[in-house]
C-alpha cells in the first residue's frame, strides 16, 4: 500500500457518514453477534449491505470485524455471516478465533484476512506465522515501542496496522479475563464490562491502578509512516460520530503536517480520560500513563463544539472525479457518456435534438449544467463536447441526462464483486474426541514449590530456570506470555535450556518454539474455543493444547477433533497481562519483592507477579475442580497451575486431586459451569 490509510471506527450509520465525509480511507464495523463491540449500535444485515455499497461509492475500503471467540454451536451462524460478508464484497475480515480463521480461509480463500490485535502477535516470528496462515495484515499490539515497531516492519511479510487514537486497555488485547471472571461478560466475545475502570488500588498508587489514559499518536503519524506502518487505526466504535469526524480530520492534518494544539484540545474535549498518553510508543511507562474519566472530561464536549464537528459531515462531499462526453446531433437523441474510476456509462435523452429557433445550445451552457453535481459524491473533472451548430435542447433534458448518468455511475461503483465461495462444510456437529488415559501436567512458577517425589506426565517451569534444575526435574518450560521486543533472547534461552517441550500461550510463543524445534504444548491463552480452532492449532504445529478458560465443562466435553487436549483444573486464573505494572505506581520493584497485590473497592486482593517485563494479575482465589474432574470427559490431561502456593500447599492440593477430594479453603469454579456471554 503506497498511501497511508486512515482507518475509522463505525458503530452505526451516523459514524459511517462522519468517516466517509471527513476523509477516511477505510472504515471498520461489525454486524451480527460476532464482533468485539457487541454493545455498539452495529449494523443489521440490510444496514451492512447498504453501508458496504456506500463505502464502495466513496472509494473507501470496508473491514468487517468478526474478531470474537465462537463456540461449536455458533459456527453455523458464523458461517452464514461470513457468506453474506463475502457476497457483499467487504474488503477484509478482522479475525481472532483460530477456528473462524480456518473457516474463512476454507470457504472464502480470496477474501483478505487481517489478524486482530486480539491475537496478541508482536514479534517477527509471530508475523511470519500469520503470513503462513494466509493473513495479509497484522494489527499490532498497542503496547509496542517505536523501536519494536521498526523491528517488526523490517522485512515484514504482511502489512502492519497500528492503533493511533482512542481507548487504551490496561491488559494486552486477547489476554484479559477480568470482565469474564468477575461477571461472565467476556472481552474475547465482545461484551467487556470494563471493570478495570473501577477502583483497583496498589499501595501508594493512584486508586485506579488498572485505568490508563487514552492513547493518542496522531502527532506521530509521519514518524509511523517512516517506521513502515501502512494503516492508522482509530478506536471508538462505541463513540459518537463527532468524535469520529474530529479524529479522522486530525489524522488527515497530521499526515499533511498541519496538526495543531487546537485540534488536539478538541479531541481531548470530545473524549478522553484525564488527557492522552504516548507512553508505550515512547517507552516511557509509569504513573503518568494512568487516568480516569472525570466529570470535567464528560462536560468538556459542549454543544457548540459538537455542532462544529457535526457540520463537517452534514453534507455529501464530492470525492469522485467524472469525465463527461456530451454529444448532440440534429434529429438524434442527445447522448452523455460518464467515466469514473474505470466505469463507463452511456445514457440517452428522451427528446430529439431540433434546430434552434432562438437560442442555440452552447458549450458554456452544457458545462454549466453538467457541473451541477451537488449533493452527490461526484464532480465534473473534464467535459468534452460534440454539438451540431444551431441546435436546441431544453435545459431540463440536460439536467435529466446528468442525473441519469450519475445514477448509473452510482450503481456501477456501488455494486459488489463477490469473491469465490467454496462449498460449506458440515458444521452441525463434530464427532466427540476420543481420549486415552488422563495425564497429569503441572506448571510451577517457582521450582522450589515442587513437592518431593512428584509423579507427573509433563512439568513446566519458567524459561529462566537454570538448565541443571530443568534436567533434575526432567521438566519442560513455559514461555512468557509477554514477548514483545524479546524474541531473540527468548529463542536463544529456549535453545540453550534443552527443554524437550514448551507450554505456549500465544502465537508469538508458538512461532518461537517452532523455530527452536521444541515440541509445542498450547496453553489456555491460545483461546482455543471450538473444534475448528483445535484443528487449526494442530496444523500450525501444536502437539497438545489446553482449551480456553472460558469454555464450560459441557462445551469442553462436546469438542471434536484429534488434537490431544486438556483443561486447567487448578490455579489462580491470570486475569490480566499488562506492560505497565500497577504496583509501580506506589513502590519500586525492590520494595515489591514479588509479593504485592492490588485491591478492589470491596477490599479483595489480587496478586501481581512480574516476568520478562510484563505483569500478570491473578484472581483473588484459585479455581478448583478437585472433586469434579470426573465430570470432564473426552480430555487427555489435567493441568494444575501453581503461582503463590507453598510447597506444602502444592502437596496437599495435588493429593486432593489424586483422591477427588473437595478443596481446602476459599476457591471458585471459574467459568467452567457458568460460562460467558
Amino acid at each position: 500500500m503506497t498511501k497511508p490509510e486512515i482507518l475509522a471506527p463505525c458503530g452505526g450509520s451516523p459514524a459511517l457518514l462522519a468517516a466517509l465525509r471527513c476523509g477516511a480511507d477505510a472504515v471498520y464495523f461489525g454486524f451480527g453477534a460476532f464482533n468485539a463491540r457487541r454493545n455498539a449500535a452495529n449494523f443489521s444485515d440490510e444496514e451492512a449491505k447498504k453501508a458496504l455499497r456506500l463505502c464502495r461509492l466513496h472509494g473507501v475500503r470496508a473491514h468487517i470485524t468478526l474478531n470474537t471467540l465462537v463456540s461449536d454451536d455458533e459456527l453455523k451462524n458464523l458461517a452464514e455471516t461470513l457468506k453474506r460478508t463475502c457476497r457483499e464484497a467487504a474488503d477484509a475480515l478482522i479475525l481472532q478465533d483460530l477456528g473462524v480463521i480456518r473457516l474463512a480461509r476454507t470457504l472464502y480463500p480470496d477474501l483478505p484476512r487481517h489478524a486482530s490485535t486480539q491475537m496478541t502477535v508482536g514479534t517477527p516470528a509471530g508475523l511470519r506465522l500469520l503470513a503462513s496462515r494466509g493473513f495479509s495484515r497484522g494489527v499490532l499490539p498497542r503496547e509496542l515501542t517505536k523501536s519494536e515497531i521498526a523491528e517488526l516492519s523490517e522485512n515484514a511479510p504482511l502489512e502492519l496496522e497500528a492503533f493511533v487514537h482512542g481507548a487504551l486497555c490496561m491488559c494486552v488485547s486477547g489476554q484479559c479475563l477480568l470482565s469474564a471472571m468477575l461477571g461472565s461478560r467476556s472481552g474475547n466475545r465482545g461484551l467487556c464490562a470494563q471493570p478495570c475502570r473501577l477502583p483497583f488500588a496498589a499501595d501508594g498508587g493512584t486508586g485506579h491502578d488498572l485505568s490508563l489514559k487514552d492513547l493518542s499518536l496522531i502527532d506521530n503519524l509521519p514518524e509511523l509512516v517512516k517506521l513502515g506502518v501502512c494503516s492508522f487505526k482509530i478506536e471508538g466504535r462505541m463513540k459518537r460520530p463527532e468524535y469520529v469526524a474530529a479524529a479522522v480530520t486530525a489524522c488527515r492534518e497530521a499526515l499533511a503536517g498541519n496538526y495543531n494544539d487546537t485540534r488536539e484540545a478538541d479531541l481531548e474535549a470530545l473524549f478522553s480520560r484525564s488527557g492522552f498518553t504516548d507512553g508505550y510508543f515512547e517507552n516511557n511507562r509509569g504513573k503518568a500513563m494512568f487516568g480516569t474519566r472525570k466529570k470535567e472530561n464528560v462536560t468538556a464536549a459542549t454543544n457548540t463544539l459538537l455542532k462544529s464537528y457535526e457540520k463537517l459531515y452534514e453534507k455529501e462531499c464530492a470525492v469522485r472525479p467524472v469525465q463527461f462526453e456530451f454529444t448532440a446531433k440534429i434529429n438524434d437523441a442527445p447522448r452523455l457518456v460518464a467515466v469514473c474510476d474505470g466505469h463507463s456509462v452511456t445514457v440517452f435523452g428522451d427528446t430529439l435534438c431540433e434546430p434552434a429557433k432562438t437560442r442555440p445550445l452552447t458549450e458554456e451552457t452544457v458545462e454549466k449544467q453538467l457541473q451541477k453535481c451537488g449533493g452527490t459524491v461526484f464532480f465534473a473533472k473534464e467535459i468534452q463536447y460534440h454539438i451540431d451548430e444551431n441546435i436546441a435542447l431544453p435545459l431540463s433534458e440536460l439536467n435529466a441526462l446528468r442525473r441519469k448518468a450519475l445514477d448509473a455511475l452510482t450503481e456501477a461503483l456501488s455494486a459488489p464483486k463477490p469473491y469465490k465461495i467454496n462449498e460449506m462444510p458440515l458444521l452441525d456437529a463434530f464427532p466427540a474426541h476420543k481420549a486415552g488415559t488422563k495425564k497429569w501436567y503441572f506448571r510451577f512458577r517457582d521450582a522450589s514449590a515442587i513437592p518431593e517425589n512428584l509423579q507427573f506426565d509433563r512439568l513446566f517451569l519458567p524459561l529462566s530456570t537454570p538448565k541443571q534444575t530443568l534436567a533434575k526435574h526432567h521438566a519442560g518450560v513455559y514461555l512468557p506470555r509477554g514477548l514483545f521486543g524479546s524474541q531473540k533472547q527468548t529463542l536463544k534461552a529456549l535453545r540453550e535450556s534443552g527443554a524437550p517441550y514448551a507450554l505456549c500461550d500465544t502465537l508469538d510463543a508458538v512461532a518461537i518454539a517452532k523455530e527452536a524445534g521444541t515440541e509445542i504444548i498450547g496453553g489456555p491463552f491460545l483461546n482455543l474455543f471450538n473444534t475448528l480452532a483445535l484443528k487449526e492449532a494442530e496444523e500450525i504445529g501444536v502437539s497438545e493444547a489446553a482449551v480456553s478458560y472460558e469454555l464450560t465443562v459441557n462445551q469442553i466435553n462436546r469438542l471434536g477433533g484429534d488434537l490431544p487436549r486438556g483443561v486447567c483444573v487448578y490455579g489462580r486464573t491470570p486475569l490480566m497481562l499488562t506492560r505497565n505494572c500497577p504496583i509501580k505506581n506506589g513502590m519500586t520493584c525492590a520494595q515489591c519483592g514479588r509479593k504485592q497485590s492490588i485491591t478492589d473497592r470491596k477490599g479483595i486482593a489480587f496478586p501481581v507477579r512480574c516476568e520478562n517485563g510484563f505483569s500478570e494479575i491473578f484472581n483473588s482465589r484459585p479455581t478448583c475442580l478437585s472433586d469434579r474432574i470426573h465430570e470432564l470427559h473426552n480430555i487427555d490431561f489435567y493441568l494444575l497451575d501453581f503461582t503463590t502456593e507453598s510447597k506444602a500447599e502444592c502437596r496437599q492440593i495435588i493429593e486432593n486431586y489424586r483422591r477427588g477430594a473437595p478443596a481446602d479453603g476459599a476457591y471458585t469454579r471459574g467459568l467452567y459451569y457458568r460460562g460467558v456471554e
